[in-house]
């Protein structure tokens, strides 16, 4: 069973605290487009992530809010910026990274919440039993690109009926197996 491999760029999730020093009290996220998750979308808002090294300008918002502030970056950005990102799930973050966020109305210095997300799959429970999973199990994924497929091994599944089922994968796991805008894979055993 092929199910939709997705590549994630680097984007911040606020949460409404955090949300308000950066844009103004009582501030809400615009809405630019929804996202392959039901209940998730890409907002008009851009900030800047500032590491010891450097810093990453008009860096996206997914909303809605969250309750806790989190920054996921690949391996790469991370490293190029100056800050230690563990791989981990999302909402994992504490002893993660630390970054400074920008925005037109203030800026935070977050102590953790910088992550490089792991790789994973979201799946309904329908989506699960059809695959042969279940919620948490690690398994390996085979994407075929042209020169360059791979077997991404270290996948996390992640069951919900809240979900829609795709793979998420970050920009370097993205170029490492040439992917492109319409890409699959399936489950290796």
């Amino acid at each position: 069973m092929n199910f939709i491999v997705e590549t994630s760029a680097r984007h911040v999730h606020l949460s409404q605290e955090h949300l308000e020093i950066l844009f103004g009290k009582g501030y809400e996220l615009t809405k630019k487009k929804e996202l392959s998750q039901p209940g998730q979308f890409a907002c008009e808002e851009r900030v800047t992530v500032v590491g010891s090294k450097s810093e990453f300008k008009g860096v996206s918002i997914l909303g809605p809010v969250r309750k806790s502030t989190q920054v996921e970056l690949s391996l790469t950005d991370a490293r190029s910026v100056g800050i230690a990102a563990p791989v981990r799930e999302s909402g994992d973050v504490a002893g993660s990274g630390a970054c400074k966020i920008v925005g037109p109305a203030g800026e935070i210095e977050i102590t953790e919440g910088v992550i490089a997300a792991k790789r994973h799959i979201h799946a309904t429970p329908a989506d699960a039993e059809k695959l042969g999973v279940k919620n948490g199990e690690i398994v390996s994924v085979k994407i075929d690109t042209n020169g360059r497929s791979l077997v991404f091994g270290d996948v996390v599944v992640r069951v919900s009926d809240s979900y829609a089922l795709a793979m998420h994968i970050d920009t370097d796991e993205s170029n490492a197996a040439g992917c492109g805008r319409e890409q699959y894979g399936e489950i290796v055993k």
